[in-house]
């Protein structure tokens, strides 16, 4: 047995001795192509241990560029001897970025990785962040909440985690703890987890893992550092309202301050209240610091910060003269002026929404066609970005270009801070961003067009600084500048608050209004929340959740009406059509909307084909259908311009609610009251020798001790005693 093993230790050293060389080759191989393609050189000679490579740049008599490629191991994705036309080369050179982003669907999150050329466990040790590794570890161990200040591509949501297990403190008294680490979006906690399992040498879902709505890909007892979204982790709180099983949460990205990031953090507080050992971490590139810290010392919890610098270049700011009429405009008169006038650097510009992004691109790609052939002006590649864009033509925004091509990307605020192109060094912000607001007297939401805050500003301006100094041109005077808002209006002031009620009341937070919000929710949104539950049965007269109805509608992760949706819809002979539809409506973008040409017309018209007259709910209803008869194919899927990865997924989901649909009808309610002969501590309480009892019958065998009925009833009985004395 230990010949064996020996031979698998040196098998393992030797393989990881080529992975280096070959990742080393793969990065000369790549700055080959691009020294070549933009005629920088000529040819190339390369020698290294794991292989060769010779490549020249020739003309052929027919004007088509060439490089031919000599002794290229195959193991690179090119045959040796190979020619390659130069018109394939961006799709050689985007190998260079398939391993380093992930697939995404409803939302992209992506971060151009410079290290990408050397083995993946040395570059953890280049992140910026590895300087403060000692300094969070200690101040983790000396206060109950840190707060991380870490700016864009520091490493803070993947390495903060890693320090933590590394350090301890999974070691639990009987059984292994979880340092959990939530995130946003979901697309971000699957790509975050996949990237540290690969960076720990390990399979996604044993020590590293993920937790999302309708996913779950971890280990009990083997699954050490968990990433996994805000509303899983609160949802967790229903079974473990003291989260026992973490020794660590960290919150990130909290400047998005989403509905639940503040709920979450008001949870918080109250587990940190009754476990001292439990520690709470809180990060993002622009969290209120000082808000933050107010927040958790006011209840006298020892809480401290840290700021930690990323890779960031110096950005010159620029504001306009006088305020501008037509912010769609001067954003495109701004790109026309800068690539006329500035050197070299790839520019991007902020609108608030895809109609504009569109608009602004048509104008764009007009210039760029009559300016192809002036030789006094370098070509311009236009590129939309925005959330709905397949993700297909979401990744092309990092597409490599020769120098004597300027790539302009026009996109929303999802380039903020969701993703990092390389090699922009301009910015034209406009100053404005679309965000939900709702009416509570309409009971409606509306996407309104609002100014920026200046932490908006501050990211987008940015993203000019990257890779080398840049310049950030924001269309409003320095005057309007400070005048914004410091920071975005949290979700919570501009949402419907019924899930979250609903999830208070079933953590037994039944003062709604008392409850420590970091930000107050206005108390008409309250009201209105608490009508809508009452409408829909979930609550009673005394704003109690009502049994069974109202502690069924909270096992669904889904919005109130449609939990109550489900669980009638067996009375109307529609439970099957109520979950597909239930599943459908969670895809954030079912049909797929190609920016332009004739592949957006032909979009269009496979959308009109699965169309009714009754609605979109039907309309989901027959995609649905139509996908599980085609046989889930994404051939399919992409000849009928739909959602494949989202469609996916959401066939799964069904299944899923019918299961729990199935459970909260069929399985025995516990009993609301027992008397007990003793309660073990153990991991978790357990109670023994139990009986049912009707609680009534405590007020019966002792009312000089106990008292019945609600607070009101206790209260209007003492003023009858009192009146009738």
């Amino acid at each position: 047995m230990k010949e064996v093993s020996d031979n698998s230790t040196c098998d393992d050293s030797e393989m990881k001795s080529n992975q280096t060389l070959r990742a080393k080759f793969r990065q000369d191989f790549l700055d080959t192509l691009l020294a070549l393609r933009d005629k920088q050189v000529d040819i190339v000679m390369y020698e290294s241990g794991f292989s060769s490579l010779k490549a020249q740049y020739i003309t052929s008599d027919a004007n088509f560029n060439y490089l031919i490629v000599e002794n290229l191991n195959t193991a690179i994705g090119v045959v040796p001897n190979a020619i390659i036309r130069s018109q394939d080369l961006p799709n050689l050179i985007e190998e260079g970025w398939r391993e380093e982003r992930p697939e995404t669907n409803d939302s992209t999150s992506v971060t151009y990785n410079p290290n990408r050329g050397i083995p993946i466990d040395q570059q953890r040790f280049r992140l910026p962040i590895y300087e403060y590794k000692d300094h969070i570890l200690y101040l983790t161990e000396k206060n109950q909440v840190l707060i991380v200040r870490g700016e864009t591509g520091c490493g803070k949501s993947t390495q903060i985690g890693q320090y933590l297990v590394d350090a301890g403190w999974t070691k639990g008294n009987d059984s292994p703890l979880v340092v959990g680490i939530t995130q946003p979006r979901r697309v971000a906690a699957t790509s975050l987890a996949k990237r540290v399992a690969e960076e720990r040498g390990c399979h996604l879902g044993k020590e590293v893992g993920y937790s999302i709505r309708f996913d779950d890909c971890y280990e009990p007892g083997t699954t050490h550092i968990k990433y996994l979204t805000e509303g899983i982790l609160i949802r967790e709180m229903m079974s473990d309202p003291l989260l026992q099983s973490y020794s660590v949460v960290m919150v990130d990205e909290i400047h998005e301050r989403t509905l639940q990031t503040d709920v979450l953090l008001g949870l918080m507080k109250k587990i940190l209240r009754k476990r001292p050992e439990f520690r709470l971490i809180v990060a993002s590139a622009t969290v209120e610091v000082e808000t933050m810290e107010n927040y958790f010392t006011e209840d006298g919890l020892k809480t401290t910060n840290i700021s930690i610098e990323g890779r960031t270049f110096p950005v010159e700011i620029f504001y306009s003269n006088e305020p501008v009429a037509d912010y769609l405009k001067a954003s495109v008169d701004a790109v026309i002026k800068i690539h006329e006038t500035l050197s070299l650097g790839d520019v991007l510009v902020f609108l608030t929404g895809q109609e504009e992004v569109e608009k602004a691109c048509e104008t764009l790609l007009d210039y760029a066609r009559g300016i192809k052939d002036n030789p006094d002006h370098r070509k311009m590649f236009v590129l939309p970005m925005y959330s709905s864009l397949p993700s297909q033509e979401q990744l092309k925004v990092f597409d490599v270009f020769p120098r004597s091509v300027r790539k302009v990307v026009v996109a929303t605020n999802v380039a903020e801070a969701s993703i990092t192109i390389n090699g922009i060094v301009y910015v034209v912000d406009s100053g404005f961003v679309k965000l939900r607001y709702y009416n509570p007297k309409t009971c409606t939401d509306s996407l309104v067009v609002v100014p920026i805050s200046q932490a908006s500003a501050a990211q987008r301006a940015g993203r000019a600084g990257r890779t080398k100094p840049g310049s950030a041109y924001r269309l409003y005077t320095e005057n309007d500048f400070k005048n914004l808002e410091p920071f975005t209006c949290p979700e919570i002031r501009r949402s419907s608050l019924a899930p979250v009620i609903l999830q208070l009341k079933a953590l037994g937070v039944n003062n709604i209004l008392k409850f420590s919000f970091p930000s107050k929710p206005p108390e008409y949104n309250i009201i209105t929340g608490l009508e809508l539950l009452y409408a829909l049965g979930g609550l009673d007269d005394n704003g109690h959740l009502t049994d069974p109805l109202g502690l069924q509608m909270v096992e669904f992760p889904l919005e109130p009406m449609f939990a109550k949706m489900l669980l009638i819809s067996g009375e109307m002979g529609c439970s099957e059509e109520a979950l597909t539809i239930a599943a459908m409506t969670q895809v954030q973008n079912v049909f797929v909307q190609p920016s332009s040409g004739q592949r957006s017309i032909a979009a269009r018209n496979c959308k009109h084909s699965f169309a009714v007259e009754e609605g979109d709910l039907i309309t989901y209803l027959n995609v649905y259908n139509a996908f599980i008869k085609a046989g889930k194919v994404r051939s399919w899927a992409d000849s009928k311009y739909l959602n494949y990865k989202g469609t996916f997924k959401s066939s799964g989901s069904p299944s899923r609610l019918l299961r729990l649909l199935r459970l909260l009808y069929t399985r025995p309610r516990p009993p609301q009251w027992v008397i007990f002969i003793e309660v073990l501590h153990t991991t978790k309480e357990y109670m023994r020798d139990c009986t049912v009892i009707d609680h009534r019958w405590l007020y019966e065998l002792a009312p000089h001790y106990y008292e019945f009925g609600t607070d009101r009833e206790v209260l209007e009985r003492k003023l009858v005693d009192k009146n009738s004395k």
